[in-house]
């Protein structure tokens, strides 16, 4: 799923480089990256915007006294100090040594992305005019998260014929999802399993449809279960998300789509040999 980011940049003359701050699995992370030149990362500082209270530092080479910011002294929340200054004998294999295109990722001690409006470094070893900096980055920039996919219908497949169409289980538009959600995967597969009482261990497939111009639907892709079936609705979620950022809605189907099959069938086509509850089954997958 999308995951939360702020941007910091900072740029001077024979340096410039981007921290990426993001929350994930619970924990907040800095990814620092060298866009030009090269530094070596001794200490991260960090703070919200409210300036009230002690302010945190680290004493000797490692402090950052003096810091301003718009002619404010700066209250840091955190400090945490990574490196001792000077390279020793690792020499430019420091691990906190970064040049260009290097990255170096640390994991900050702030339980949101809400603590972190100002972000500090202190380096030396650097490639400016002094060789160390004291930096100080504000006002980052919030990505937008994408927004998520809005499906016109999705087919859960407990039985498949050999044409791939679906000839046992349940077909939602967004019309069938409770009243105020939205179509998004989420809210149809949550439908499925709690709307109707679908069994996510025994599909064989799902699909992901839109509606043609004459009004049938195409399949654009499909989730096809593992070898043992889906164990339960975070994996099918994770396969969802891996296709979804593997480009699955940039390719709509073709009118050869077995589902543009399907919309010209009508349910006695559809009927199974040799069952009477055939009538049942072809409501279900016609739902």
């Amino acid at each position: 799923m999308p995951i939360a980011t702020k941007v910091f940049t900072y740029e001077l003359d024979g340096l410039a480089y981007t921290v990426m701050v993001y929350e994930e699995d619970g924990s907040i992370f800095a990814d620092i990256t060298v866009d030009e030149g090269a530094m070596d990362v001794n200490a991260v500082y960090f703070g919200d915007d409210d300036y009230s209270g002690d302010s945190e530092s680290l004493s000797g080479p490692l402090n950052m006294n003096g810091v301003r910011l718009d002619g404010e002294r700066v209250q840091w929340d955190e400090a945490a100090q990574l490196s001792d200054p000077g390279l020793g004998p690792e020499g430019e294999d420091k691990e906190t040594y970064l040049t260009e295109g290097d990255s170096l990722t640390i994991e900050l001690n702030a339980d949101s992305l809400d603590d972190i409006d100002i972000f500090g470094i202190r380096a030396t070893s650097t490639t400016t005019d002094s060789g160390s900096i004291k930096a100080v980055s504000d006002d980052p920039e919030e990505p937008e998260e994408p927004e998520e996919p809005l499906i016109e219908k999705v087919g859960f497949g407990y039985e498949l014929n050999e044409d791939g169409v679906i000839t046992d289980g349940y077909y939602f538009g967004a019309d069938d999802l409770p009243e105020g959600s939205e179509p998004t995967f989420a809210n149809y597969l949550s439908h499925f399993e709690n709307g109707v009482g679908g069994d996510i261990t025994s599909l064989e497939a799902v699909a992901f449809f839109e509606f043609h111009e004459d009004g049938y639907p195409v399949e654009l892709f499909r989730i096809e279960a593992p070898e043992g079936g889906f164990t339960d609705s975070d994996e099918i979620l994770t396969a969802y998300d891996e296709a979804v950022e593997n480009g699955a809605f940039g390719d709509a189907g073709t009118e050869d789509d077995p589902l543009a099959l399907l919309a010209t069938l009508e349910p006695e086509d559809l009927e199974p040999e040799g069952t009477e509850e055939a009538d049942d089954d072809v409501e279900d997958v016609l739902a």
